[in-house]
């Protein structure tokens, strides 16, 4: 019998939570689609492995007999996992590095160029994450390490380094009435519509939309967006503003969108950020060093 490795995954954050709503915002899916995952691997071993109780799930005891080893399941997996991309990887001399938007501005073609002074022969392949699933990349082993605007979501996971912080500022229609001020305060934006990330992308979405600026009052959100395009889209139809870095009125400068500075809301900081769950394979060890030697003083 074949059993999906993500399943043993979705069972052990069900396991371990103790209630489906808690697991789901651990995994940043949907209550529905997790509930569908665990009846998937019931169906596959052909047993009940948990029970709804008023506390919440409850496992059975084959329930329980999975959970006493799926730890041990999944590190061994995963240490395979990780031998053979770490062999694919050093056999095709490319090191996979994920990014968001603008990745580390323009620190990104130093810290490569870093790289191949410590490897020649080698190449960095740059893939870019969405912001309805910045991690995913990073979780699947896609990429070792990747480009992230903290907070993102499980960053406690992994191992960061600060490479830079700027300031954000105010993204809106270049027609938009607040477009003829310089400078704005966050708190004269409460009450506009926001482009906001998915729902699911817990701390991350919430700092783009200044959750923690905002003294309590709600965000109206105008659309849910999760590629830059996409998002540039929707501000300059004017379905709302949104907050961006500072760098994005070089990186997405457009004639229908205006980019203003706002005063009111925290820095926004570019890190890498790779598992902790390993030690760095040694390419990635030579990237991680390669940015530290480019990271802002």
């Amino acid at each position: 019998m074949d059993v999906d490795t993500r399943l043993l995954r979705y069972f052990q954050a069900v396991a371990e939570e103790g209630n489906l709503t808690r697991a789901a915002a651990r995994l940043y899916i949907s209550q529905p689609a997790l509930t569908k995952q665990i009846r998937q691997l019931e169906d596959q071993l052909g047993a009940t492995l948990f029970v709804r109780s008023k506390s919440g799930m409850a496992l059975t005891g084959p329930g329980a007999a999975l959970a006493e080893s799926i730890e041990s399941v999944l590190d061994a997996w995963g240490r395979a996992e990780r031998a053979v991309r770490a062999a694919e990887a050093a056999a095709s001399k490319v090191l996979k590095i994920g990014f968001l938007a603008s990745a580390a501005n323009e620190r990104t073609q130093p810290i490569i160029a870093a790289f191949r002074d410590r490897r020649p022969d080698w190449r960095v392949e740059l893939r870019q994450a969405s912001w309805g699933a910045p991690t995913e990349a990073l979780v699947s082993g896609e990429v070792e390490a990747a480009f992230m605007r903290l907070p993102f979501p499980g960053q406690e996971e992994y191992r960061l380094l600060e490479l830079l912080t700027e300031s954000r500022c105010v993204a809106m229609a270049a027609n938009h009435p607040l477009a003829q001020r310089e400078t704005l305060a966050f708190a004269d934006l409460w009450d506009e519509p926001f482009i906001a990330a998915p729902a699911a992308t817990g701390a991350f979405r919430d700092h783009w939309i200044g959750a923690e600026s905002r003294d309590g009052r709600p965000v109206k959100v105008g659309a849910v967006t999760e590629h830059p395009d996409d998002w540039l889209t929707a501000i300059a139809n004017g379905d709302g503003i949104a907050l961006a870095p500072a760098s994005a009125a070089r990186y997405y400068a457009r004639p229908d969108i205006a980019y203003r500075d706002v005063d009111g809301v925290a820095p926004s900081t570019v890190a890498l950020a790779w598992p902790r769950r390993a030690e760095p394979t040694p390419a990635l060890a030579d990237f991680i060093a390669a940015s530290r030697e480019r990271a802002e003083s």
